[in-house]
């Protein structure tokens, strides 16, 4: 188990934790909430060890394995795939003890690496590296991609898929769904509720807490309280004792004043004072209760817009996607007729690589339609947020200086103590209007995005992924601004809380499509299942006939190849069957081929003995009963079976790429 005695932790002069305690049983799978800036992510610092507290005791058994989701961002040629699999710290250690074994030429010591590489699950490692990241939303032509060819969002899906492979004792998962589609965030939870270990998991998405956590730990005012029960629960248990605080606060006061007063009119008698001086000391010993102090809801709201056209958008006959400098089209979605009229409330559905982001793009501008028309309704003023425009505030400006640029270039204009009176309304208050964007946390920086949309008076809002960084009460204040927002909204989330409270249709961008899609979010969740069965069938199907074909060239010895540009073409057309060669022609080439087809049954024999010994090397070695001497020669067995394995299987690729270019 996991106990914190009488923590106080600081952060520079700030203190984030203060003599409090709480215990943490295995298996438990925790929710960790509280306000931004409250100090979740330095508490996974000091379970991490990566600080150490100013006072009180963190016990954990010693030997937890800790899988963490790294915040650096990688830069490395590494392939996907491979940099998964480092995850693995037991299997990397134990690859680690092989290589090291193999270079002293130990046999004793490769059986022993064997067995250790077998207990990590070695032999499956690599496929459950790919399922994962498959599971997140990589395609399987990306599976081997540098990863330095990934954007931001994408390798930080890598690190938590790195995380998740590494066989933790103790998960700690700091936003998680943060970059993920909701299809990715759908296979995330299914992943976590099969987790074994105790995993810790800060997230802003009650749905997701309320789906994979049965204890909550709350961090306020410095202290860790902790609530049995999902996010829901906790919400419902803190506002009972909140209310029970509140009545006890009050009635203490009651009692205090009741005290106070005997007091005041008695203390001067002689016949009274004693009474009145036991008064005085049972006031003194009464433990003082403190008033239930929350900190204030924060809420905000859409200012009227100056018009409200209708529609707001049509579209007629549009194909979206890109245009190369060349002019080559790539089309990502094509045939969009569909209008968007005031005051829809519409959220955009659809999986990973599907055209979303493309949609979005196309309808603020960024990419221009490749066909078809957009018409936009008069007066149509878009506000566009986005998790890119975080990135490209003036990190050395601060908040009022954003104002002051936005109301003189944007408008509507506003003078500087106007701009401050609403940038309080934001929480910027004081000198914080004045302080560096560079050094606010992700979860201001958004705030002030927001307030800057807001002041821009938009009639429709199109939001990709709003509440990134935004912590539950923003995100609540958000769903409760867009719900009484007047104009129109499109939008793009993983929150699904959001896309419950706000929208009321939903359009489905799939299969080059965008589409209305029939349904609620549950039904879209059932629908993701579905596509997810059926990608999983055709898989199957493919590795099942891949297996005939390997097993046919095993008894026969003529492995048929196949040149697919030559049955169809490059562009999927049938080809001209090429010209019947001469009788000559082809007895010469028989007579070429027919040693190699005899070498390539031997090598195929062999092979099947080869992995017949390595199944029972590996076998033996995984019995846990081989003595020292049995493990030492086993080792050396299967370093010189799979040297050989390699060399038989170049040889073999190379005999068939002959026998391919000499044809039947």
């Amino acid at each position: 188990m996991i106990v914190l005695k009488n923590i106080t932790l600081r952060r520079g002069s700030k203190v984030v934790l203060h003599d409090t305690s709480v215990t943490l049983q295995p298996g438990e799978k925790i929710g960790l909430v509280g306000r931004n800036g409250a100090g979740k992510s330095s508490l996974f610092s000091l379970l991490a060890h990566r600080l150490q507290s100013d006072a009180g005791d963190v016990s954990m058994p010693p030997r937890w394995r800790m899988g963490e989701v790294a915040q650096d961002m990688p830069e490395t040629e590494q392939g996907a795939t491979d940099f998964v699999l480092e995850g693995d710290s037991r299997l990397m250690e134990a690859q680690a003890q092989l290589a090291a074994a193999e270079a002293a030429d130990d046999g004793h010591a490769m059986g022993e690496a064997h067995h250790a590489i077998s207990d990590a699950g070695g032999f499956e490692a690599r496929p459950r590296a790919q399922a994962m990241l498959l599971g997140l939303g990589f395609k399987p032509q990306e599976l081997d991609a540098a990863v330095n060819s990934f954007s931001g969002g994408w390798r930080m899906r890598l690190q938590l898929a790195r995380a998740l492979m590494c066989p933790a004792d103790l998960m700690l998962l700091d936003e998680p769904t943060n970059h993920l589609d909701l299809d990715a965030l759908v296979w995330l939870e299914a992943w976590l509720l099969r987790f074994e270990g105790t995993m810790i998991v800060i997230s802003h998405d009650r749905e997701f807490l309320d789906a994979i956590t049965k204890v909550t730990l709350h961090l306020d005012e410095t202290k860790l309280t902790r609530y049995t029960g999902n996010y829901t629960a906790f919400e419902e248990m803190r506002a009972e004792r909140m209310m029970q605080a509140q009545a006890s606060f009050a009635k203490q006061q009651e009692r205090m004043a009741h005290l106070q007063k005997f007091i005041d009119r008695f203390k001067a008698k002689a016949s009274k004072a004693k009474q009145a001086q036991s008064r005085v000391k049972a006031l003194a010993r009464m433990e003082k209760l403190g008033p239930v102090l929350t900190s204030a809801d924060f809420q905000f709201e859409f200012r009227e817009p100056a018009s409200l056209p209708n529609p707001m958008l049509a579209f007629s006959q549009v194909a979206c996607g890109y245009r190369s400098d060349t002019g080559r089209e790539s089309r990502i979605i094509d045939n969009i007729n569909r209008s968007v009229l005031a005051g829809q409330r519409i959220g955009i559905l659809g999986a990973n690589g599907q055209g979303k982001s493309t949609l979005v793009k196309t309808i603020i501008g960024q990419l221009p339609a490749l066909t078809g028309d957009i018409t936009e309704g008069k007066g149509l003023s878009v506000g566009y947020f986005a998790q890119q425009e975080l990135d490209v505030l003036s990190l050395d400006d601060g908040p009022l200086m954003h104002m002051v640029r936005l109301a003189r270039d944007v408008g509507p204009p506003g003078r500087e103590q106007e701009l401050r009176d609403y940038l309080g309304s934001f929480r910027f208050v004081g000198e914080m209007v004045t302080q560096a964007v560079g050094t606010l946390s992700g979860g201001e920086k958004a705030r002030l995005v927001l307030a800057m949309l807001v002041w821009q008076r938009p009639n429709l809002l199109l939001m990709d992924e709003p509440t990134n960084h935004l912590d539950l009460t923003t995100r609540e204040a958000l769903s409760m601004a867009l719900n009484e927002f007047e104009g129109t909204v499109l939008l793009v989330s993983h929150d699904r809380a959001l896309l419950r409270e706000v929208c009321d249709e939903f359009w489905l961008v799939t299969g080059g499509e965008v589409k209305p899609f029939d349904g609620d979010l549950d039904d879209y969740q059932k629908w993701l299942l579905e596509q997810s069965r059926e990608a999983a069938k055709a898989q199957a199907k493919g590795a099942k006939a891949a297996r005939g074909e390997k097993a046919e060239k095993a008894t026969k010895g003529k492995p048929k190849f196949v040149d697919k540009n030559a049955v169809t073409g490059a562009g999927g057309a049938p080809s001209p069957a090429a010209p019947a060669a001469s009788p000559a022609v082809r007895q010469q080439r028989a007579e070429e081929i027919k040693p190699l087809r005899k070498e390539l049954n031997r090598i195929d024999n062999r092979l099947g003995v080869l992995m017949s010994d390595r199944e029972a090397s590996e076998a033996t070695v995984g019995s846990g009963s081989a003595t020292p001497a049995q493990l030492a020669e086993h080792g050396k067995q299967l370093k010189l079976i799979n040297a050989e394995i390699d060399t038989l299987e170049a040889r073999w690729l190379e005999l068939s790429t002959q026998v391919d270019a000499l044809g039947p």
